[in-house]
């Protein structure tokens, strides 16, 4: 991989971000509907995408970063908390021509793009499907020419031979291309990518970051990376928010988290996928077990079960984000204690 780009500076203060979320909160109740069982799968997180911007949101399968993406996308209702996009609030979005509107401006790429991609239909399908939904305005030949174009833009050339294709015969990092040629063909502020890349081979991974990356700097739009793998977020992320048993426990610039991470959950993280470019930042042995099933939970951290610097106070009260740094934010007791603490360097107790 090549050093990536260099990242997009924040909004200026008061200026309004692409979207923004306050407390946004996700329940699930489990079991009948006499149950008491309330799965929290995301709880209380404000976060903001800048234009231009790509974000990244990384944690284990369980943290809440699927239900985070699904609650943008409106697959879901927030429990509670708000969502603004473009400074409107997505609860006031009632009618069927507002919430096409929005989800033509926050499309989704799935992470399956074998079963994300219908396979009785060509792959222009899709594409064209889109066109005739969404920009009404393009017809005939104005609608194939910008099908074309946006395969081209993806990559996928000759953009007239793949487009007669069907999906069995592209290859899984062309058909994930495809899911981002279906979204660009809605000329989209903001693509919300659900771990693109999780399922594709190792040796093709690089070219769907780079394809991000292309996207945001030649077509003007934010991504929101969804990611269980933190070495990728390091490439090609414009800042990193940590997610663990629903909670945002850490956020703030790429390079920032990443070189000084303050939460034992990041620094658990860095360990487990270092960056070979750079000494190791992290020096703890890798901590078993998943993140909780977090239901019905009670006050404190929810990482505390496999914590390695746990303290009495971990156990009781729940820690809240605190600045650490320029844009850098923690959920941790001992980070807030010594802001100064560089990750991974103090004896736990």
């Amino acid at each position: 991989m090549t050093a990536r780009a260099e990242p997009t500076p924040p909004a200026p203060s008061g200026s309004e971000p692409l979207l923004r979320t306050t407390d946004l909160t996700r329940h699930f109740r489990l079991g009948g509907i006499f149950s008491q069982q309330v799965l929290h799968a995301v709880d209380d997180i404000s976060m903001e995408i800048g234009e231009r911007e790509i974000v990244a949101v990384v944690g284990e399968s369980g943290s809440g970063k699927s239900t985070l993406a699904r609650l943008l996308a409106m697959l879901y209702r927030p429990t509670r908390g708000r969502i603004y996009f473009r400074g409107r609030l997505l609860e006031s979005l009632r009618s069927r021509r507002d919430v096409l509107w929005y989800r033509r401006q926050v499309p989704m790429v799935f992470q399956d793009p074998y079963s994300s991609i219908n396979p009785v239909f060509r792959v222009s399908h899709g594409v064209m499907r889109n066109l005739t939904l969404h920009r009404p305005e393009l017809r005939g030949a104005a609608r194939r020419a910008e099908a074309e174009r946006v395969f081209e833009v993806v990559g996928l050339t000759p953009a007239r031979e793949m487009l007669a294709k069907f999906p069995y015969e592209m290859s899984g990092g062309q058909r994930q291309r495809v899911g981002f040629a279906q979204a660009l063909a809605l000329q989209p502020r903001l693509i919300l990518a659900d771990e693109p890349v999780s399922m594709l081979d190792v040796s093709i991974r690089a070219g769907i970051l780079n394809l991000m990356a292309a996207l945001r700097e030649r077509e003007g739009v934010s991504i929101l990376y969804i990611t269980h793998d933190i070495a990728s977020a390091r490439y090609v992320a414009d800042r990193i928010l940590v997610m663990y048993g629903g909670h945002v426990v850490e956020t703030g610039p790429a390079d920032a988290v990443l070189a000084d991470p303050k939460h034992p959950y990041t620094q658990l993280l860095l360990a487990a996928a270092p960056d070979p470019r750079e000494p190791a930042a992290v020096d703890s042995a890798a901590v078993a077990g998943e993140p909780p099933k977090v239901v019905n939970p009670t006050e404190g951290c929810r990482f505390v079960a496999r914590c390695p610097i746990a303290v009495d106070e971990c156990g009781r009260v729940t820690p809240r984000l605190h600045s650490v740094g320029v844009g850098h934010a923690a959920a941790c007791h001992l980070a807030l204690a010594d802001p100064g603490w560089p990750g991974g360097s103090r004896d736990g107790g």
